[in-house]
This record gives C-alpha cells, sequence and structure tokens, in this order.
C-alpha cells in the first residue's frame, strides 16, 4: 500500500512538474509574442459648449496589434488652460481594449471660463485658448503593465457670442394712438459647434424714444453656423414716444437700438445692437 501511494504521490508530482513547465513555456513564448501597442494623439475637440463653460475633449488612439484585448490598469491626468488647472476626467476602469484592433480613448476636462479669467467677456473675445495636457495610461498585458505618456499641447476653439441684428421691422397697424411693429432678429451661431441660447431680452428705442421691451424666449440650441430668427411684436404708445411717431405712422427710416443680454449656459453677456432700419408697411 505504501509502494501505491508512493507511485501516486510520484505521478502528481511529475504531473505538477509538466504543468509548471508548460505554464512557464507559455509565458515565455505569450511575453516573446506579445508586441507593444501604440498610443497617438488623434484630436482635441468640443463636446458641449456655452458662454460660460465646455467640456474639451482630448482623444487618443490605442492600436492594439495582438490577439488578445487588453484593460485599463491605471490613469492619472491633469489638464490646464492657460495655465490654470481645470476638473479632468478620466475613461472609465475596466475599460477594454479591443484585440487587433483600434481603439479610442477619451479624457474629458469641463472648462468653466469664469475660473480662467476674471471677465468672461474678456475671454470669449479670443478666436483660441492654450491647454496643456499630463499624466499617464496603463493597461494590463502579458508582460506586466504597460503606461503611455499623456503630455499633449495645443489650442481649443473658444466659444464665440453670436451675431445679432434686426431685419426691417413692419408695421402691421396704425392707430391714432400708437402702431403694433413686427421687429424681425436674426441670431446667427458663428461657432463651428451647437450652442445653446437661453434667450435675448433688452430694452428697445426707435429714433431715440423708449419704446418697450423685447424677450424671445429659450431660442434652445443653434446647431454651428446656422441662422435663427425670430419675429418681436410690440405695440408702441406714439404720446410715450413723439420721436419715432412720424417714422410708424408713414413708413421711413429710424435708428433702432437695444439695449440688453444673451443668456448661454450660466453665462450672461452684454448685447447692444444699433442700426438705421427702414420701416416698411
Amino acid at each position: 500500500m505504501t509502494m501505491k501511494m508512493n507511485r501516486s504521490l510520484l505521478v502528481l508530482a511529475t504531473l505538477s512538474l509538466t504543468l509548471l513547465a508548460g505554464c512557464a513555456s507559455l509565458n515565455k513564448f505569450l511575453k516573446n509574442a506579445f508586441k507593444k501597442p501604440q498610443l497617438t494623439f488623434k484630436t482635441a475637440r468640443l463636446s458641449k459648449a456655452s458662454l460660460s463653460d465646455a467640456t474639451v475633449d482630448l482623444v487618443y488612439e490605442l492600436n492594439n496589434p495582438n490577439p488578445l484585448g487588453l484593460n485599463l490598469a491605471s490613469v492619472s491626468y491633469a489638464f490646464f488652460v492657460e495655465g490654470k488647472q481645470v476638473v479632468a476626467g478620466t475613461p472609465a476602469k475596466g475599460l477594454n481594449v479591443a484585440a487587433n484592433g483600434k481603439s479610442e480613448l477619451v479624457f474629458p476636462a469641463n472648462v468653466k471660463f469664469a475660473d480662467i479669467a476674471p471677465v468672461v467677456t474678456t475671454f470669449l473675445n479670443k478666436d483660441s485658448a492654450q491647454y496643456k495636457a499630463q499624466g499617464s495610461v496603463g493597461f494590463n498585458t502579458p508582460i506586466g503593465v504597460v503606461s503611455f505618456p499623456l503630455e499633449h499641447e495645443g489650442t481649443f476653439e473658444v466659444p464665440k457670442i453670436p451675431q445679432v441684428q434686426f431685419d426691417s421691422p413692419r408695421i402691421s397697424n396704425v392707430t391714432l394712438q400708437g402702431a403694433t411693429v413686427e421687429f424681425p432678429l436674426t441670431v446667427k451661431n458663428r461657432n463651428s459647434f451647437p450652442l445653446p441660447v437661453a434667450g435675448i431680452t433688452g430694452a428697445l428705442k426707435v429714433a431715440g424714444a423708449s419704446v418697450g421691451n423685447l424677450n424671445t424666449g429659450n431660442l434652445g440650441l443653434l446647431e454651428a453656423g446656422t441662422t435663427k430668427q425670430i419675429t418681436l411684436p410690440l405695440t408702441i404708445n406714439f404720446l410715450s414716444a413723439a420721436s419715432a411717431a412720424s417714422a410708424l405712422r408713414s413708413g421711413g427710416s429710424a435708428q433702432v437700438k437695444l439695449d440688453g443680454q444673451l443668456v448661454s449656459g450660466a453665462q450672461n453677456v452684454p448685447l447692444n445692437v444699433g442700426q438705421l432700419l427702414n420701416f416698411r408697411r
């Protein structure tokens, strides 16, 4: 019985050594066969923007030439705009990278313009802003954790304040006491990305006389490079706007001025529009 036990132990030990040797050979094979992936920077883009803030996405591409997928092991990321650090996010833990292919890695950062410049409208007058990314990202591989630097510098487009202007007003109704005038207002998104406009409000003057207030309400999301036109009716009393009465009674030209504000995101920006317009009937 003792001899049989010894034989069993010998067989077990032999199998264990064979398995260990096999595992060692497999690990050696995997290490020798493993090709280091390549991480390259693709682009910086604004995934969401308003006149108060923007989310800047830095997009990298990881090319994995191996037949095995990879998963995220570690990430450290910092993002700076005009030399000031902002809140930066990272890809989700456990992110898997496909085998034999390319995968996108997106590193978002939320930039609040009030944290970058003491006067937001001054910042919005810039065409672009400087950014700098720092950090590293690591992936689990058969040869251990492989890390890649995330160092990159560049610029991103600063959101531009929409262009606002009047078209020729139309006098729709005239009485002895006053007139109802329709003011067409054109709002153009000058950016290469969508921009929300929560509204435009302001006091209106015609020929130097205060005639009332205009309010567009929420204009929603203006797509890149698009124009939106709103017609705003206003009833004007001749007694309180005598200087505007002649242009409004018979048609003609008069100076129109809007002093107000445009709201986008959490930011109110001053808006001053002055034009010489022809009033039509």
